[in-house]
C-alpha cells in the first residue's frame, strides 16, 4: 500500500496489492513464511520481507523481487530465527519499488518491538500523514502503513492492544494486517472486510494468511475467516478475538472471485475455482454466441471458459498457449522485433483455431490492449469468426481500496459503450457478464436485492468507504462519490 497519486501503471490487468503470513509458535517460522509467501506470490512480485523474533530480539530481512529470487538461500533462514515470524509480499501503486516501502515495517515502540504488514489501503492516510507530521513524527517510507506505526507510537493509551485499537479507530480505509509484538501475533481485518485474512492451525502453531492456498503449501488447517472488524491476538494462552468496532454488513472485494484468489483457495468459505466456473456459466446463459470452440485466455479465463463451455454445449479447447517463462527481467532486444511482444507470453495453437468460430473467455477487460493484439493473433491464425465474452462487468471505475487499477480516463470501459469497444478491441461480438449476473453466481439475488455483499465499487461506482483523501483536493472527476448512500 503506497499512498497513491493514482492508481495503475501500464498493466492491462488490475493488481493485488499485498499478500500477508504470520506464524506463531512452530520452530520452522521463518521457513514456512517463506513457502507461505510463495504460495501468495501472486498478490505482489515487487518485492517480499519476513520478520521474525527468537524470545529476545527481532530479526529481519527485506529484498526486492520475487520471493524465489532472495529467499532459497539456507543462509537467510538462519537469519531469521526463532517460532513465531511474520511476512509480506509487495506490489505498489506508483513511485520506485525501494527497500525502505518493503514490508513488514518494524519500529521500536516504548512497549518494545513491533512489525507489521498490511494488505489493502487507507484512504485518508495522507490526511493522517499531514497531522502526525506537524506533530513532529518522522516518516521512513511513502507507504500507507507506516501512518498506522505512527498512530500506535504516540497514542496516549496503555497496551498495545489498547493503542492499535486507538490507531484503527482514526483510519479509514479497507485492510488486512498482520502484527507482531514481543508477546503476541495479531490479525486485524477493516469492519467490511474488503480484504480477505484466515486463521490457520499447525500443529499447537497458529497461522494467519491473506489466502487458504498458503496454509495448504505448509500442511495447515484452516480454522475459520478473520471476521470483518475483527482483531485476533494469538500468545501464550492462545488465541483471543475483540470486537472493537460496530458490525456492518460484509463487502468483501468481489474481484477475489474474478481474478485476484488462486483458483485453489477458498475465501469465505468460497472455493474460487469453483465459483468462476459459475460465473462461466452464467456468462454463457446471459450471453450465448453460435460458435465452434469455447477458448479461454489464459490463465485466468481458465475456469470461466470451462463453465462457459460446460453450459452453452460447445466444446472448450486450449486454443492459446501462454509461455510460463517470460519473466520480469526480459528485455527486447531490438526495436524492430517490438512489435511481437504479445507472443512472448502467448500464442495461438493454430490447428484448433484455422476456419473455426471462436468465443474467447477473460476475467475482465481494463484498458484492451492486450484483448485487441490477442484478437489479432487468434484472426492471424485463421479464425473465421472472433466472439470475446468478459467474464465479470465492464471496470468503468477506479479502486481505492488496495488494487491497482488505472485513473478512470485509462479504463477503456469509462470512456467506450459496448459498440464501439468491439470495433476498437477487433471482434465479431462483445459481452459482458451483469452485475446481477455476477451476483448471482455467486449465491446472491441480485446487487440490489437486499443489501449489497460485496464490494463492486469498480463496475457500479458505488464506493462504500468514503475517499476521504480524494475528496479533499486530489480528484480525477469521479471523486464527488464519498461513499455510497446504502
Amino acid at each position: 500500500m503506497q499512498i497513491s497519486e493514482a492508481p495503475g501503471r501500464n498493466s492491462d490487468k488490475p493488481r493485488e496489492e499485498c499478500g500477508v503470513f504470520g506464524v506463531w509458535d512452530h520452530a520452522d517460522a521463518a521457513a514456512l513464511t517463506v513457502l507461505g509467501l510463495h504460495a501468495l506470490q501472486h498478490r505482489g512480485q515487487e518485492a517480499a520481507g519476513i520478520v521474525s523474533f527468537d524470545g529476545e530480539r527481532f530479526h529481519s530481512h527485506h529484498a526486492l523481487g520475487e520471493v524465489g529470487e532472495n529467499f532459497s538461500d539456507e543462509a537467510v533462514i538462519r537469519s531469521l530465527p526463532g517460532d513465531r515470524a511474520i511476512g509480506h509480499n509487495r506490489y505498489s501503486t506508483t513511485g520506485d519499488a525501494v527497500l525502505r516501502n518493503v514490508q513488514p515495517l518494524f519500529a521500536d515502540l516504548a512497549s518494545g518491538g513491533f512489525a507489521i504488514g498490511h494488505n489493502g489501503n487507507l484512504t485518508n492516510a495522507r490526511r493522517l500523514r499531514r497531522a502526525l507530521v506537524e506533530r513532529g513524527c518522522l516518516f521512513h517510507s511513502t507507504t500507507d502503513t507506516e501512518v498506522i506505526v505512527h498512530l500506535i507510537a504516540t497514542s496516549a493509551k496503555d497496551s498495545v492492544e489498547e493503542r492499535l485499537v486507538d490507531a484503527l479507530e482514526q483510519v479509514v480505509g479497507a485492510y488486512s494486517l498482520v502484527a507482531m509484538t514481543n508477546t503476541a501475533m495479531i490479525g486485524v481485518r477493516d469492519p467490511l472486510g474488503v480484504r480477505p485474512l484466515v486463521l490457520g492451525r499447525i500443529g499447537g502453531g497458529w497461522i494467519l494468511a491473506s489466502e487458504t492456498c498458503a496454509l495448504d503449501i505448509i500442511g495447515a488447517e484452516y480454522v475459520r475467516d478473520v471476521e470483518p472488524g475483527e482483531i485476533v491476538l494469538i500468545g501464550a494462552g492462545g488465541v483471543r478475538s475483540l470486537a472493537p468496532f460496530p458490525p456492518r454488513p460484509k463487502r468483501l472485494c468481489v474481484f477475489e472471485y474474478i481474478y485476484f484468489a488462486r483458483p485453489d483457495s477458498s475465501v469465505e468459505s468460497v472455493n474460487v475455482y469453483e465459483a468462476r466456473c459459475r460465473i462461466g456459466e452464467e456468462l454463457a446463459r446471459e450471453q450465448p454466441a453460435a460458435a465452434d470452440v469455447v477458448v479461454p485466455i489464459p490463465d485466468s479465463g481458465v475456469p470461466a471458459a470451462l463453465g462457459y463451455s460446460r453450459e452453452a454445449g460447445i466444446p472448450y479447447e486450449i486454443g492459446i498457449i501462454r509461455n510460463h517463462y517470460v519473466g520480469r527481467t526480459f528485455i527486447e532486444p531490438t526495436d524492430r522485433i517490438r512489435h511481437l511482444g504479445v507472443k512472448l507470453k502467448h500464442n495461438a495453437n493454430r490447428n484448433l483455431i484455422r476456419g473455426k468460430r471462436v468465443i474467447l473467455v477473460d476475467d475482465s477487460i481494463v484498458r484492451g490492449t492486450t484483448s485487441t493484439k490477442i484478437v489479432e493473433m487468434v484472426r492471424n491464425a485463421g479464425a473465421s469468426e472472433v466472439h470475446m465474452r468478459v467474464a465479470s462487468p465492464p471496470t468503468t471505475h477506479s479502486c481505492f481500496y488496495g488494487v491497482d487499477t488505472p485513473e478512470r480516463n485509462e479504463l477503456l470501459a469509462a470512456r467506450h459503450d459496448v459498440e464501439e469497444m468491439m470495433r476498437l478491441i477487433g471482434v465479431d461480438s462483445l459481452a459482458y457478464l451483469s452485475l446481477d449476473g455476477l451476483y448471482r453466481a455467486l449465491g446472491e439475488r441480485g446487487r440490489d436485492a437486499g443489501a449489497p455483499r460485496f464490494c463492486d465499487a469498480c463496475f457500479s461506482g458505488r464506493y462504500p468507504i468514503p475517499l476521504v483523501d480524494r475528496s479533499e483536493g486530489d480528484t480525477d472527476g469521479q471523486l464527488s462519490l464519498l461513499a455510497e448512500t446504502r
